[in-house]
């Protein structure tokens, strides 16, 4: 069965800033990062939220006693437009008695399998693009 399609709006505030709403949803993007993240940071918080949540619905489906998790992100940008991110390195730190394996497994399947957003980064996305102008 296939997933319903993800939709949402945005709408131009001001200056820099969009309301972006996806069902009852909403949050403020600013392109200075003052009235809420910018485009780029959001997408690093959903990268890393998207593992993150990968990895502690595995680990608590293999009964392991995880009792916190830390992501740290740290992407490398490119120097000229689009900057886009070169190089995206997250350290996850586990917090309960989680064997070694059972950590780097979760992550490993999250990466390869599971995480929607990060899987979404790749090459091969057809990307539709339209536009109105209204007075």
């Amino acid at each position: 069965m296939a997933k319903p399609p993800m939709i949402a709006s945005l709408a131009w505030t001001r200056d820099l800033e969009f309301e972006a709403t996806s069902g009852s949803q909403t949050l403020t993007i600013d392109g200075k990062s003052s009235a809420g993240p910018s485009p780029v940071q959001t997408l690093a918080f959903s990268i890393a939220g998207c593992m993150g949540m990968d990895v502690v619905e595995i680990l608590r489906k293999g009964r392991h006693p995880i009792s916190g998790l830390d992501i740290a992100f740290h992407a490398d940008r490119a120097d000229t437009p689009p900057h886009r991110f070169t190089n995206v390195k997250m350290t996850f730190v586990v917090h309960g008695d989680v064997p070694r394996e059972a950590v780097q497994r979760a992550i490993a399947l999250s990466h390869e399998k599971y995480c929607s957003v990060s899987n979404s980064l790749r090459g091969d996305i057809s990307i539709s693009l339209e536009f109105d102008v209204r007075p």
